[in-house]
């Protein structure tokens, strides 16, 4: 049997919107059982750092992400260079106990290769559906790739659980100065409170869970954060202040188109029927209204000769 080209096309068409949906998140367009999220204040290149201790080393990983867009060269840190089309890559610099030489290397998370290559296979969940009790967003990503001590390369990916917390903004702590901050009480111990081994931020939206092998045999990347952004109806709550505004503006309009009309309609019938006017005596200040183009011209004329005068020195000098 012969298929047409006209059918290749159709079907290839058809399939275009599942290809992109399967190797695409679009932050800003999420639909999810019948709720909208808007997820884009989010966006940016955003940082958070994690220490774990062995008995034989110390491994200090910064994992660097931006859920809405490609790291670019945020993708570059010093010596360490991760591809710049994904959009989570960990920095990993470990230090052994004994002594011996630091390793370092940077691994991509979650993103696209270039020419399109890999997938982020985005799959989004409602927390609710997990647990009745939880409000918000569970979104699985992946695209990357880690080669573990055994140096076989395992694919990585990540799970984030954007948590529903109506008081944050979701960047809390993930600013420069907060992680400049934490780094010096890390390191100086400027606070009374015990830094947290973990070299982790307890006051950022952002927080770090865990990072290794899943039951797949992938590694995984798991965080959560908190943000006003991830409630059920915060898009919904918004768009509706948003058209009420509108709405109160709209009528203010109204009402003083409707009152004008009112007075030119009455003012109208009144000089018709008590002075029989015609024409443009019937408006109301009807000679003020013929004057309004002159007394503009005039009051032009005057601000263009005020300008001069003020721009000018003329007049009679003393001798």
């Amino acid at each position: 049997m012969r298929i047409s080209s006209v059918s290749l096309v159709s079907s290839a068409a058809a399939l275009l919107p599942t290809l992109a949906a399967a190797v695409t998140f679009d932050c800003a367009q999420i639909n999810k059982d019948g709720y909208k999220y808007d997820l884009s204040p989010l966006g940016g290149a955003h940082s958070l750092y994690h220490v774990d201790t062995t008995d034989e080393f110390t491994v200090n990983t910064t994992y660097v992400l931006n859920i809405c867009n490609i790291l670019g060269g945020k993708a570059i840190r010093g010596g360490l260079k991760c591809p710049t089309s994904k959009n989570i890559c960990g920095y990993q610099y470990r230090h052994p106990i004994n002594g011996s030489e630091e390793t370092s290397h940077a691994f991509p998370i979650v993103g696209l290769d270039h020419m399109g290559g890999g997938a982020k296979d985005p799959e989004i969940t409602r927390l609710k559906t997990l647990d009745s009790e939880r409000e918000g967003l569970q979104v699985k990503l992946g695209g990357g790739e880690y080669t573990d001590e055994q140096q076989k390369k395992k694919s990585a990916g990540a799970v984030i659980e954007f948590q529903c917390d109506p008081g944050r903004s979701g960047l809390e702590g993930l600013d420069a100065a907060d992680i400049s901050r934490l780094l010096r009480i890390r390191d100086e111990g400027e606070s009374d409170q015990p830094s947290p081994e973990d070299g982790s931020n307890p006051d950022s939206s952002l927080q770090f869970k865990s990072w290794g092998p899943s039951d797949d045999d992938s590694y995984v990347l798991s965080l959560s954060w908190k943000t006003r952004y991830a409630c059920d109806d915060y898009v919904k709550n918004r768009d509706q202040d948003s058209s009420s505004h509108w709405g109160v503006f709209t009528w203010l309009i109204i009402i003083f188109f409707l009152c004008a009309a009112a007075y030119l309609i009455f003012g109208s019938w009144l000089n018709y029927n008590r002075y029989g006017a015609r024409g443009w005596d019937l408006l109301p200040h009807g000679d003020t209204i013929r004057d309004i183009p002159y007394l503009f011209q005039d009051w032009l004329r005057r601000v263009g000769n005020t300008l001069q005068g003020a721009g000018s020195r003329g007049g009679y000098s003393a001798v």
